[in-house]
């Protein structure tokens, strides 16, 4: 098993597969690099040097005792990025979406482009939901799966669901102004059917200056695993598409040559 001291802290890593640019795989909250690794990986490492990593508290990444949050959730990820010695593809789920937008905002030499499927800008932008605690149905089967990978056990998998819970209650907290300062190309990608409104989406579309947008059809928060190949082939196409693209009828993008 490969490990990485990431600011001090032993990170559980996915060696790079593949060949081509470089491509960094963030994986949700509640969740590990498995989760993407298995699904839009295998077809992203036919195009791509592919390479992933737990999370401190989620995974094989042992937690600490600091809450969880955006920025350590980025600085952890700068620091991956800094490890690995080059720019980087950003390719994040849910909370991973969230991190790779807070990368590129911070650390745009380290960013090539974002693709940011079920992420959020502000936690306001959220369906109404029942919060995961432990008291719910499913808690039993995550903590089992938890203990499964984490050196922390089962007694600690409540604890994570905790500092989940309050992350997602008040995080991230970025108006559209902030959105506004990225300067790396952005694919903002959802389901028709995700945990995000779909005017919030279209808000993080449009705020994100040259961004493109994918509304999957019939699909929820787990797009990329409901709807596999097709999201792996729209974001294989826009990390290797020419920029910006020419269309026969642009309205929000200039006219090439304009």
């Amino acid at each position: 098993m490969a490990y990485v001291e990431l600011r001090g802290h032993p990170t559980w890593y996915q060696p790079a597969k593949g060949r081509g640019k470089s491509v960094v795989l963030l994986h949700g909250g509640l969740s590990s690099s498995t989760s993407l690794w298995h699904s839009i990986g295998p077809g992203l490492r036919k195009h791509f040097r592919v390479s992933a990593f737990d999370r401190r508290g989620h995974g094989r990444s042992a937690d600490t005792d600091q809450p969880f949050s955006i920025d350590a959730m980025a600085e952890e990820t700068v620091a991956f990025l800094e490890h690995l010695g080059t720019r980087s593809h950003l390719v994040g789920h849910s909370d991973g979406a969230n991190v790779a937008l807070a990368v590129a905002m911070r650390r745009p030499d380290l960013v090539r482009r974002v693709v940011a499927v079920g992420g959020n800008f502000h936690y306001s932008g959220l369906m109404a939901m029942e919060p995961f605690t432990p008291q719910s149905p499913g808690f039993g089967d995550f903590a089992q799966d938890f203990a499964a990978k984490s050196p922390d056990g089962l007694a600690h998998a409540a604890l994570v669901v905790e500092k989940t819970r309050v992350l997602i209650e008040n995080e991230p907290n970025w108006t559209v102004d902030d959105l506004a300062t990225i300067s790396r190309p952005v694919l903002v990608m959802a389901g028709d059917d995700d945990v995000t409104t779909i005017a919030h989406v279209g808000a993080m579309f449009e705020a994100i200056p040259n961004a493109q947008l994918a509304i999957l059809p019939g699909a929820s928060h787990g797009v990329l695993k409901e709807h596999t190949q097709v999201a792996t082939s729209m974001i294989v196409h826009f990390l290797k598409s020419t920029l910006p693209p020419v269309t026969r009828a642009p309205i929000r993008r200039k006219v090439a040559g304009e």
